[in-house]
């Protein structure tokens, strides 16, 4: 069960003092973090202060590099030091086959683009992969068959369970592809839900992080909440480190 912990930084993206947040971050025993956006900062200047802080960019949320901005994209992620750009498609290319077809087209181009800077992508998900075609298929069935081996998973298991799917069945059928976990919490009925800390809402935290071996990162995210998010953060690691 226990993987290191990091955090996605769209948790604390309103935050004032971006290099007092990191230093926060890594006072709590966070061993990473998961980029998203560069906080006013050059690639370089974010990188340098991860590295001071001991922090590993295990992964950026950065857009698929395909089409006129892939150069850009990834010059900025390559200067950044991303490994890993994880990023997802919207909710209505998930309507039919042919509209999951034509975005997992940009999702493949990407992957390739991303391994000529030996960078991977991942698929992070939603909740709308979860939705039925017309046929009775699940859209993420359609998406995961069209995907090429060399695109990772990113799970999120919040936005699964807010689907009414069990996250620990995805997570351990989608086996040695996985490589993050988005790890959140809360009440899981409604997208507008305020999530909290990890171990304090409706998910079996627990039987999630058992269901697959191959993951290699545990990625904390808050994508609102009511309380102090810092709190939240720091009582989510040391719900995780304790499991």
């Amino acid at each position: 069960m226990r993987r290191p912990i990091a955090v996605q930084l769209w948790s604390v993206f309103t935050l004032d003092d971006f290099p007092g947040v990191l230093r926060q971050l890594s006072e709590m025993g966070y061993a990473g973090v998961e980029a998203f956006g560069l906080h006013d900062l050059s690639p370089t200047a974010v990188r340098q202060l991860l590295d001071d802080l001991g922090l590993e960019l295990c992964s950026s949320h950065a857009p698929f590099p395909a089409g006129p901005d892939a150069r850009r994209v990834l010059d900025e992620q390559s200067e950044l030091g991303a490994p890993v750009l994880a990023w997802s498609l919207e909710a209505e290319e998930f309507a039919t086959e042919d509209s999951i077809a034509r975005g997992v087209e940009r999702v493949n181009e990407g992957a390739v683009n991303a391994k000529a800077y030996g960078m991977q992508i991942a698929y992070h998900n939603h909740w709308s992969e979860f939705s039925r075609l017309a046929d009775g298929r699940r859209a993420y069935d359609v998406l995961l068959d069209r995907l090429s081996p060399d695109v990772l998973l990113e799970v999120d298991v919040y936005w699964a369970a807010v689907a009414g799917v069990d996250p620990a069945a995805v997570v351990r059928e989608l086996g040695d592809r996985v490589r993050f976990l988005h790890v959140k919490d809360g009440p899981a009925k409604e997208p507008e839900d305020a999530m909290v800390a990890v171990g304090q809402g409706s998910l079996d935290v627990p039987a999630i992080l058992d269901a697959n071996s191959s993951v290699a990162w545990h990625i904390v995210e808050l994508d609102r909440c009511d309380t102090d998010v810092m709190t939240a953060l720091r009582e989510s690691r040391d719900y995780l480190s304790a499991l």
